[in-house]
This record gives structure tokens, sequence and C-alpha cells, in this order.
């Protein structure tokens, strides 16, 4: 195998959320740490975004599918070279692209599984665009391994921490069990920002709840949050994955026929479900498996001061509540540094999934190169 090198690798990522292209210049060591240099949040042109929200919603023909997956391609390539205007090419560049559609299931069709998931953002593109080597299509060869395609940041989370419950809450809500008594596992616990940012455009015109300030403002209604804490998915056993394909806006306009009328009471109330059902998933899934006594929280949810409230209420006492800034490691750009090390495995051919976490049969080589 090729001795490992230092690489400069710019990761890109567009999570459930959607509300931009996070693009990071990171440098990757071979002892998997990875030190990012500088990152932006690049925003989708107006009406590309407007058309991925179409495609989360299956509103969109297979000819505007086809056109979008270049169309996105271009964005994510635009994101890479306003880094590269500034500090040169990177070795490679390592994209997750942009999912559109989340399949975990084994379902049959003629006896052939239909488990399956779709990225848009083509490689090619983004390789034409900037001249680099690019690595992108992450979750397919895990589903092809027989796993769910997710968490992968997991295989992060576990070279960069110790003995903690890595924690990130973004359009969907993830962790990550990183331990000295058990094996490294990982799944969603539910929804994150989803249905606050849908509520949030719904009721006040804005992308997202700032700081958790509408929620602040608000009052939870128990009878609401009991009848929502109810839903199937927060009682599976992990491994398990879900996404937009579950928690859409036809679930949220359902839910929303029994919600509080007063919409700030909406908002807290929604801040506190995903606050509660990551409280819960602890109790259920991980605390009878370990004594971890440490959660970091990432992501967007990581910045809203209402939701990190109700963690510290709905949390165990003796559980510390951290951030990833305190370990250095930026809330906003952690996942774009996980798909940067994902990128640098691939290249030197190191497995880069965790089948503890993904249900995968074996460990694998995630990702595709076009050069």
């Amino acid at each position: 195998m090729e001795e490992k090198e230092t690489k400069k690798i710019i990761g890109l990522m567009s999570g459930t959320s959607c509300d931009s292209i996070d693009a990071g210049l990171c440098e990757v060591y071979p002892d998997m740490s990875v030190k990012l240099i500088h990152g932006i949040n690049y925003s989708y042109p107006e009406h590309i975004r407007a058309k991925l929200f179409s495609a989360f919603r299956g509103d969109l023909s297979v000819k505007d599918l086809c056109q979008l997956n270049f169309a996105a391609g271009k964005c994510f390539a635009d994101a890479a070279n306003t880094l590269i205007a500034e500090f040169g090419k990177p070795d490679l560049i390592s994209s997750h692209g942009q999912t559109i559609y989340h399949y975990p299931f084994d379902e049959k069709l003629d006896g052939i599984s239909l488990k399956s998931t779709l990225q848009i953002g083509e490689s090619s593109v983004i390789a034409h665009e900037t001249g680099c080597m690019v690595v992108s299509n992450f979750r397919e060869k895990d589903i092809a391994a027989g796993g769910q395609g997710a968490p992968l940041v997991c295989f992060a989370d576990e070279k960069w921490f110790k003995n903690s419950l890595v924690q990130n809450i973004g359009g969907i809500s993830n962790v990550t069990v990183v331990s000295d008594d058990c094996e490294t596992f990982g799944f969603d616990t539910g929804c994150g920002n989803i249905m606050i940012d849908y509520c949030m455009q719904k009721f006040f015109g804005q992308k997202y709840d700032k700081d958790g300030a509408i929620a602040s403002e608000g009052n939870i209604c128990e009878s609401w949050l009991d009848c929502l804490l109810q839903d199937e998915y927060y009682f599976i056993d992990p491994p398990k994955t879900t996404g937009r394909e579950y928690f859409s806006n036809k679930y949220i306009e359902n839910i929303l026929k029994t919600a509080p009328s007063e919409p700030k009471d909406i908002i807290t109330t929604l801040t506190a479900l995903t606050a509660k059902t990551i409280a819960q998933a602890y109790e259920r899934f991980v605390y009878p498996q370990t004594h971890v006594d440490t959660a970091i929280i990432g992501g967007g949810g990581a910045y809203n001061k209402t939701m990190m409230k109700f963690l510290r209420n709905y949390l165990p006492k003796h559980i510390e509540l951290k951030t990833h800034e305190d370990y250095g490691i930026s809330n906003n750009f952690k996942e774009v540094m996980a798909f940067a090390l994902l990128g640098y495995c691939n290249y030197y051919g190191i497995p880069n999934n965790l089948p503890s976490c993904t249900g995968a049969k074996k460990r694998t080589i995630l990702g595709k190169i076009t050069y």
C-alpha cells in the first residue's frame, strides 16, 4: 500500500436542510486527524434551491432531475472554486453531494432488493470545472454491502473522539456512540431541524429559527408533544436511518392538524421534540450498553440556544453537555471535515465504513473516483 501523506482536500456537503453547500479546505493527516483551514457556506441560486425542494417532494420529471444533477454539480464546483481562488488547488475534492432520496428498506421486486439512495451533484462536472480529482457517491457501496448507507460520519467520530456521545443535529439528528464499553455504533435519533425549518417558513417567512429565538418565546404544548413522541420510528432498534422521505411535508402538515393554534408554541414544541427524542434514544438504546457521560453536540442545532436548554433539561444531570467547538472542531463544518477524511481513505484504499453503525455485512471502501 502507498505510504500515506498529508493531503489537502476540499470537502463538499449539502445536508437534509439544503440551506447551503458547505465547502471546507482541510488538511488530512496520516493519523486520520483533520484540520479545517477555511470553510464557507455557499448559497444555492434561488431557482436551483427551489428545484431541489421540488425533487424532495417528488414533483420533478425524469428530465428535470437529469438536468438538476448537472446544475447541482456546477453549484458544487462553484463552491469549490471559491476556495481554490483563494488557496489554490487541493490534492482532491471529496463531495457528498445532495441527497434527493434515501430508501434504506429491504423491499424486493422480483426477488431483487430495492434498498437504494440517490445523491446528485454530478462529479464529472465538478472535476471538469475545478480540474481536480473528485471522490463522490459514498453511500452506495455501503448499501451494496447490505448496509443502510448511513450514518457515515461515525467513521470520523471514532477517530476523533473518546468515550462520548457525538450528536449531530442537522435536518435529521444522528448520534455516534464511542465507548470503551462496546463497539462503536450509531443511528439517526429522529428529526432534527426539518420540521422546525418548515414551520418557520410557513408561519414566519424565515428559513430557520436563528439561535432558537422564536422557540424561546413560546410554550411547550405537552399533550401535542406526547402525541408526536409516539411515532413508531423512535421505538425501532438500531441500526436505523431516516430522512425527508419519512418526515415529509405531508407528514408535517398531518401533525399540524392537531397542533396548538399559536405559531410560536408550534416552534417551541417541535424544538422540544428534537431534544426529547435525542434524550429518549439515549435512554432506550445507549445507556443499557455504555456508561459514557459526555454528549458532544454539533450541526445547526448546536447554535439553537433553546434546543440546547431543552437538551440540558431532558438529559440526566450526570451527562456533561459540550459542543464540537470545545474540541476545536467547527459545529458548522464538522461533516465537511468528515467527508474529507472519507475521501482521503478512498484515495489510499482504506475501508471507511463502520458496519456496526450502518448494518453493512463487511468493511468496505466507500466512494467513486472521477478524474
